[in-house]
């Protein structure tokens, strides 16, 4: 105990380099386990759908075009402020966000959840993973 007592007092740079390293890791672990738990695979999605979840589609309206899951509604990322206003309705029932890669989704997850939205979830992989596993889309 009086080494490390010693060891502290002659580096005391290194051992704060080494407790931040220590919290960044342990805040990035508390992170995705928190968007984790808020993303949902291919196959839930479906599921979902089946029971009438509401599915949001945040990327570019031609990306949109393009392709996209059946039944999703296209919402520019930057309205999803304002999606209590317009999906009143829904904030009991499921909702899931789609994005390109499923990063931009969980942060609109989240910010579902402060408008009151109780079952939101993103696609984990977002649409590139939908399209990975061979998945049908709609166009147009």
């Amino acid at each position: 105990m009086e080494r490390l007592i010693e060891y502290i007092t002659v580096h005391p740079l290194l051992v704060g380099a080494a407790v931040l390293a220590l919290i960044i890791v342990i805040v990035n672990e508390s992170r995705l386990r928190a968007t984790s738990f808020a993303a949902i695979s291919s196959q839930e999605l479906i599921r979902l759908m089946n029971q009438g979840a509401l599915v949001l589609d945040i990327r570019k309206p031609e990306e949109f075009a393009l392709a996209h899951v059946n039944g999703a509604k296209q919402l520019p990322s930057e309205q999803i402020l304002t999606a209590a206003d317009n999906f009143k309705r829904y904030k009991e029932k499921p909702v899931v966000v789609i994005d390109e890669s499923g990063s931009l989704s969980a942060a609109a997850v989240r910010q579902l959840n402060h408008q009151g939205f109780t079952k939101a979830f993103s696609l984990r992989g977002g649409f590139a993973g939908w399209r990975a596993e061979n998945l049908p889309v709609s166009k147009g």
